[in-house]
């Protein structure tokens, strides 16, 4: 699917601001990024979006719980999306993108979404018990494994990037990229809702939650390093999170 920049379902919402809120600068920084600088990041994020579509749609074959299959299929095709929203944006040579921009922010987003896209499925009958099938205590990992690395690692980490983008970028220059980002972010709070509740209506004895809760230390020690978000951004730290507005 190709959109353009003047698509209504891009333009539908204020570009630094929506339901009444107004973008404010970064009080002392600077706005806006540099042309390769801005390339490098909606490169990274298309990237990531790519991957996470490759990872959701591998888990669709073999997920035993139907409301995550159906959450994971849902969301493989929105990050699809997500990835083009993000390619149709880098400055364009001879009418085309440099192809070598999409390429990963750093090795630590490839150790994570590796990790992530390597978990199986809980072993067990086609038609599971949820309260005894999450595969929590299981050594190929399992649905609650899954759903603990996307909503509570990659998705929360997702959304700060994108809002220290936000907070970061020049209303002048920045104004399509913005638009996507917006949309973007919408997108991935109301996943990681959606995951979060089924993580909680999952989980089911303490084993579980110390299980879970081991599983994202480990994904988390992965990225760490990378302080807010999962992509070092130039001029852009906590404060750009404080200063945009959440909606």
């Amino acid at each position: 699917m190709g959109w353009s920049n003047d698509d209504p379902a891009i333009g539908a919402t204020n570009d630094f601001g929506h339901g009444g809120s107004s973008w404010s600068a970064i009080p002392g920084a600077a706005l806006g990024f540099e042309l390769a600088t801005s390339a490098r990041l909606l490169g990274g994020y298309g990237w990531m979006e790519q991957r996470l579509f490759e990872v959701l749609g591998s888990w669709v074959a073999s997920e035993p719980v139907a409301e995550a299959c159906v959450l994971f299929d849902m969301m493989s095709r929105q990050h699809a999306w997500h990835a083009e929203l993000c390619f149709d944006r880098l400055p364009l040579i001879g009418g085309r993108y440099d192809p070598s921009l999409a390429r990963a922010p750093s090795s630590g987003v490839v150790d994570l979404l590796e990790a992530l896209g390597g978990l199986d499925a809980p072993a067990g009958s086609d038609h599971p018990d949820p309260a005894s099938s999450q595969g929590a205590s299981s050594q190929g990992g399992g649905t609650l494994l899954r759903l603990v690395g996307l909503g509570r690692v990659v998705l929360p980490r997702l959304v700060v990037t994108y809002r220290a983008h936000l907070g970061r970028a020049s209303v002048a220059a920045d104004l399509a990229v913005a638009r996507a980002l917006r949309l973007i972010v919408r997108d991935e709070i109301e996943e990681w809702q959606m995951v979060e509740l089924l993580v909680q209506s999952l989980l089911r004895r303490p084993h579980d939650v110390a299980v879970v809760s081991a599983h994202q230390q480990s994904l988390e020690s992965m990225i760490v390093g990378a302080g807010p978000g999962l992509v070092s951004m130039p001029g852009a730290g906590v404060q750009a999170l404080l200063t945009y507005p959440l909606d």
